[in-house]
């Protein structure tokens, strides 16, 4: 588990949190949507633990997800992945980002609904391309035409994704903007006025 930042958060980051509680900020969306590296600003904005469910696996199993994939096949992973976020969500509240595929096992979306707040970063075709070709790590992209496997995991994951608490369209842009326009739809989502609001 990773230390809490020291920076508290400001007045309408703790109003936030207070609605907050004990859930976790969840972030879901295709691989290349950027759930790490935004869930990392978030975390440090709202001064909350961050967590990588693919992380937590690899700890977890001793193995790395391409091999994890390559061993014991895409099932045996997502039943290791489920077990492993249902023992992340029992300990809020923190921010957790999870795998691609996470989000579609009807159980885990359960638990996210039950201990958390989901987070869809829907991101278009062009950018998860340009991000997922610079990474060789990506066990569902092994194909002669990766664009076609995203566009059929799109098609497939996009209306399930669709059922998360909050929408935030990604583009390529500064980490921070993305994480703050997060942290605004999470207020918006959660009923927070913005503090800066409610003096002016």
């Amino acid at each position: 588990m990773n230390a809490l930042p020291a920076n508290p958060p400001g007045e309408s980051h703790a109003a936030l949190l207070g609605r907050l509680g004990d859930r976790s900020i969840v972030f879901v969306g295709l691989m290349g949507a950027g759930k790490t590296a935004i869930g990392r600003k978030v975390a440090a904005m709202l001064a909350l633990p961050f967590i990588d469910s693919d992380q937590e696996i690899e700890t977890v199993s001793r193995m790395s997800v391409p091999d994890l994939f390559e061993r014991y096949g895409e099932a045996e992973f997502r039943a290791l992945e489920q077990r492993v976020i249902l023992r992340v969500l029992e300990h809020g509240p923190q921010v957790l980002s999870t795998g691609g595929g996470a989000f579609m096992n009807a159980q885990t979306r359960e638990a996210i609904a039950s201990h958390g707040v989901s987070v869809w970063l829907k991101a278009e075709i062009e950018l998860l391309m340009e991000r997922v070709s610079k990474k060789q790590n990506r066990p569902l992209l092994k194909s002669a035409d990766p664009r076609a496997v995203l566009e059929r995991l799109m098609a497939e994951r996009y209306p399930v994704y669709a059922a998360a608490d909050v929408i935030v369209p990604t583009r390529d842009d500064r980490k921070e903007i993305i994480a703050a326009e997060v942290v605004d739809a999470l207020r918006g989502h959660l009923g927070v006025a913005d503090i800066d609001e409610v003096r002016s």
